[in-house]
């Protein structure tokens, strides 16, 4: 297991740079061809951050491991609110002046029980995904254009976060390292993480749940402590909502319109509830003043060890 861990490791860091390679060329291009910075900020901040993850469920789609993506997808939106999110209230408290990300979490509260109530059969149809895919696109031109009645000092802070250099040479390299490192990063990963899951115990679905859940916000996580000790505090949130929506509507919805998506039973019983609480635990929080506070912080990293453990305790 040990050289299967090292493995992991390595399609961590490529995944880590991959994304952010991709990220920083797709906003050096928005610049290049005079695209909102603003509106070309939303997008990235909210659901460009997804990229490592998305690579990786594309990858485990593709060879067939549909647990294992299943998993990773809902696994990361737990991790997304309890690690990343918690975690960065602890280091800064993170004021919040995106009027948007309250209505996009209720969107999310919202998708999570469809998809439970869609699963309840036991699959999730060609259907029922494309009609996800279809919510995605709803949700992405309301964003859009709820962007504009955002508080100035948003429309300064988001474009800020993402500025880089628009020479379109440099942008195309960019985007074809950025490719390449996806693809080497999520191909070890998919293939050696089942390894590192069944030596810990893990089926495919647990393994996604929690081995590559959190092994893939690490990064983020750290990403986020650091905007938030720059007082970055709408960039934290925007990324974890905006990356759990695209995950839950984008990720599974398009597999499912693939290929109809197996849902266990015990995912319905279990972790698409724990999705859901972390997600109505943070809902309180962006209603009432506005900012996450660093005990609230404490309270959502409470959660996520919580949900951690008796994933554990109930695999056993």
């Amino acid at each position: 297991m040990g050289m299967a861990i090292g493995w992991c490791v390595l399609a961590l860091l490529l995944l880590a740079l991959g994304g952010d390679s991709v990220l920083k060329g797709a906003s050096g291009l928005s610049r290049r061809f005079g695209l909102s910075p603003f509106a070309t900020g939303l997008l990235l901040v909210g659901f460009g951050t997804s990229i490592p993850e998305l690579a990786v469920n594309l990858r485990a789609f593709v060879v067939g491991s549909q647990s294992l993506a299943l998993g990773n997808a809902i696994g990361s939106n737990i991790v997304n609110f309890g690690l990343t999110l918690g975690v960065a209230a602890i280091a800064a408290p993170l004021l919040v002046r995106w009027r948007a990300l309250a209505p996009l979490l209720l969107c999310l509260v919202a998708a999570t029980i469809a998809l439970a109530a869609f699963g309840y059969d036991g699959v999730l149809t060609r259907g029922e995904g494309l009609l996800f895919v279809a919510a995605f696109v709803a949700v992405l031109a309301w964003a859009w254009m709820r962007g504009r009645r955002e508080p100035a000092e948003l429309h300064t802070e988001i474009p800020d976060y993402l500025r880089t250099g628009d020479d379109l040479g440099l942008n195309l390299l960019r985007f074809a390292l950025g490719g390449t490192l996806l693809f080497f990063g999520a191909k070890w990963l998919v293939a050696h993480a089942p390894i590192v899951g069944a030596g810990l115990g893990f089926t495919p679905l647990l393994t996604g749940l929690i081995v590559i859940a959190i092994a893939t916000a690490l990064p983020e996580a750290v990403a986020a402590v650091v905007a938030a000790r720059r007082g970055q505090g709408d960039i934290v949130v925007g990324h974890v909502i905006g990356s759990s929506l695209f995950n839950l509507l984008i990720v599974v919805g398009g597999m499912a319109a693939l290929r109809p998506l197996p849902i266990p039973a015990s995912f319905i019983g279990f972790e698409l509830p724990a999705a859901l609480a972390v997600s109505l635990l943070l809902y309180p929080m962006l209603r009432k003043d506005l900012q996450i506070s660093r005990a609230e912080g404490w309270v959502l990293t409470l959660a996520f060890v919580l949900w951690v453990v008796f994933e554990i305790v109930l695999t056993r």
